[in-house]
C-alpha cells in the first residue's frame, strides 16, 4: 500500500501514542476506589474501562502496524 511518508508517520506516532498513555491511564483506573466495591468484586466502573483501554490498545497496535506497513 502507498501512502505519503508524513501519513505513514502520523500513524506510527498515533499507535504509539495509544500504546504510552492508556498503560497509564489504567494503571490510574485499576488504583481508583470505585473500581472495586467494599467486597473487593469490580464494578462497572472497571469494566467499562476495561473495555475502553482495551479498544484502544487494539486500534493503537492496528494503526501503528498500518503506519509501518506504508513505510515498507
Amino acid at each position: 500500500m502507498e501512502l505519503p511518508l508524513v501519513w505513514s508517520l502520523v500513524l506510527v506516532a498515533a499507535g504509539a501514542w495509544n500504546l504510552v498513555v492508556w498503560p497509564q491511564f489504567w494503571q490510574r483506573v485499576s488504583a481508583d476506589p470505585r473500581a472495586r466495591d467494599a467486597e473487593g468484586n469490580v464494578t462497572r466502573f472497571f469494566t467499562v474501562h476495561l473495555v475502553l483501554v482495551s479498544v484502544s490498545l487494539a486500534l493503537g497496535v492496528a494503526v501503528g502496524v498500518l503506519g509501518v506497513l506504508t513505510l515498507l
